[in-house]
């Protein structure tokens, strides 16, 4: 059953890549109304002329500002919580501005959600978020347990709030795929990390199968990650090359940047104990625990024990020739 036929839907950050995506998306699936909410003035008018689609309507609005938030919502069935600060290093340098973005913001896109009577929300997490190091992580991880605790409270009668969770999206924005292909384009060294840092390889089209399957199946509280392969940036440094044609290039190693973290965990122990998995996903129930102590501090889970968390490292390594095909196939080899 198509249930975004006809439906209302609103994309908050949807002039980003992933907005971009699942936007059209939408489209193809028959959506009644796409709202794009976002701050950028210059994107919004850049899609616009590029959609020339009357069912997309672009909505000037920063989620900080709550208060905005709930008259754009109204009339809406659906919600995709894009917007958010991404960058690492700018996180980094301005926690506060990821405090007010990340965690303020999605109280408020919540908050105006449910006073809107949306019927599912849908919020996009990351990697990051799971054993945060870094404050762009630490305030995705926050902005899971905001919602979770709001989860908590609601029924399957209120608006069901949802989590997706993302590694590496290859040829997003901010991704080291993009930063490859120009390096080779204006003849440079390709600069990586550490040549064993290891990414989960992950398309635009399966990100927005992601959400689209939580929209579909999502219950209250839940938290959904796609089971995705991985390579090592220095073997999809090599793939890229030789897609490239490109002869005697080299690769400099510039070493680990700061907040960066070798392999990328989508699903800790501690969550793997209680998910449920199906052929392509993990669906992570809302964790119900009350504020009664007791399963914190006196009652444990010994099936903890028995579990690794699913990170780029154990999952199934892709070699150059397998890189290769699945850059092809997105479009970006």
């Amino acid at each position: 059953m198509n249930i975004i036929k006809d439906a209302s839907v609103a994309v908050t950050g949807g002039t980003g890549s992933f907005g971009n995506a699942v936007s059209r998306r939408l489209a193809d699936e028959g959506a009644r109304e796409i709202r794009i909410i976002s701050r950028d003035e210059k994107k919004q008018d850049d899609m616009r002329r590029e959609l020339n689609d009357e069912r997309f309507k672009f909505i000037l609005c920063d989620i900080r500002n709550g208060k905005d938030l709930c008259q754009h919502l109204r009339g809406t069935d659906f919600l995709f919580h894009a917007a958010a600060l991404k960058q690492v290093p700018s996180c980094e340098f301005y926690p506060l501005e990821a405090v007010k973005t990340n965690i303020l913001g999605t109280e408020n896109v919540i908050s105006a959600a449910l006073a809107a009577k949306v019927k599912k929300l849908i919020l996009l997490s990351t990697d990051k978020a799971v054993y945060p190091i870094n404050a762009m992580g630490i305030s995705k991880a926050m902005a899971e347990k905001v919602l979770i605790s709001k989860a908590r409270e609601l029924t399957e009668s209120d608006t069901i709030l949802c989590v997706t969770r993302y590694g590496n999206v290859m040829g997003s924005r901010g991704s080291v795929i993009p930063l490859f292909k120009s390096q080779l384009e204006k003849g440079l060294a390709l600069t990586i990390t550490d040549p064993n840092m290891t990414r989960f390889m992950m398309n635009l089209s399966e990100s927005v199968e992601l959400v689209l399957f939580a929209i579909r199946h999502g219950e209250q509280g839940d938290i959904f990650v796609q089971k995705s392969p991985a390579a090592t940036t220095h073997e999809l440094a090599t793939a890229m090359i030789e897609l490239n044609g490109t002869e005697e290039v080299e690769i400099h190693v510039i070493g680990t940047r700061h907040g960066e973290k070798l392999y990328e965990t989508l699903v800790s122990r501690e969550e793997m104990a209680r998910s449920i998995e199906y052929e392509r996903y993990f669906r992570i129930p809302c964790d119900m625990r009350t504020l009664d102590y007791r399963p914190y501090y006196v009652i444990g889970q010994t099936e903890v024990s028995e579990y690794d968390d699913y990170t780029s490292h154990n999952t199934t390594r892709l070699a150059k020739n397998e890189i290769k095909q699945v850059l092809r196939r997105a479009g970006l080899g």
